[in-house]
């Protein structure tokens, strides 16, 4: 089953995607996803909708929602911060915990590009509720893309105007001063739990030392899988395919299973 769903964030509506297995009955593991910069909850080339349709075929619900500014959800991309997503991010997380059919102690979490940043820093606050997390392609290093690579030679005017345009999207002074109060890595570690991350060696926007160096600060909590030749969306199917392959087995792996236990939906 796959219905939209709506919840109040920040005194915004954030809305997203539920997907079930084809079950009426009984609980479930479920898998969080949370998109990147400038992204939204269908993600690349529908990389999320495939996902969690798959998902349901092996008997996990997933959500997914948009951020505050992002996609269909209320407010403005102008006033994106890391902090404001990861507050939605808590608000999603406790939303699925609210659901009476989900097991809630086998929810999993992944996050992607910024999403994977995000989540990272979410597990690390909230480890107790989060039993297993994914992150493809992580941001870790958020900081440096957004001033160095998204800004770049504009900095002198960003700083004038209080934005800066990048692929149509206005990066607002508040995301850069909010990315300076996080440390980003060294609250990721703060997560008890295992972690897979994915990440593509040809990756041009993330680059993969980023999930090396998470994997410094997880250190035997943590796998790094390379995806050969991958790029930072992930744009061939072959890579698709091992993307999905490898998360799936982790989240069957790390995640009870259905139970039977009647709980109506």
């Amino acid at each position: 089953m796959q219905k939209s769903i709506e919840i109040k964030s920040r005194n915004l509506t954030l809305r997203g995607t539920l997907h079930t297995p084809d079950r009426v009955n009984g609980k479930f593991p479920l898998i969080i996803i949370y998109h990147g910069f400038g992204g939204n909850k269908m993600g690349p080339h529908f990389m999320f909708v495939k996902f969690s349709r798959l998902l349901a075929e092996h008997g996990f619900a997933s959500i997914r929602f948009d951020f505050a500014g992002s996609g269909e959800s209320d407010g403005e991309f102008i006033n994106m911060t890391l902090s404001g997503e990861l507050e939605d991010a808590k608000n999603i997380l406790d939303y699925a915990k609210s659901l009476k059919f989900v097991d809630k102690e086998n929810i999993g979490v992944i996050g992607f590009s910024m999403g994977g940043a995000v989540a990272s820093i979410l597990a690390g606050m909230n480890s107790k509720d989060i039993k297993a997390l994914c992150l493809w392609a992580p941001a870790g290093n958020m900081p440096e893309i957004v001033v160095n690579d998204f800004i770049a030679e504009g900095y002198p005017q960003f700083l004038e105007r209080g934005y800066h345009e990048f692929e149509g999207l206005p990066i607002g002074k508040a995301f850069v001063e909010d990315l300076k109060k996080i440390d980003i890595y060294d609250t990721a570690s703060k997560y008890d739990g295992n972690v897979l991350l994915l990440h593509g060696d040809a990756d041009e926007v993330v680059n993969f030392s980023a999930s090396e160096k998470y994997l410094e600060y997880y250190n035997q909590k943590a796998k790094l899988i390379a995806i050969k030749g991958a790029d930072h969306l992930f744009s061939k199917e072959e890579w698709v395919k091992q993307l999905f392959s490898h998360t799936i087995n982790f989240f069957s792996d790390e995640l009870s299973s259905f139970s039977a236990n009647y709980t109506a939906i």
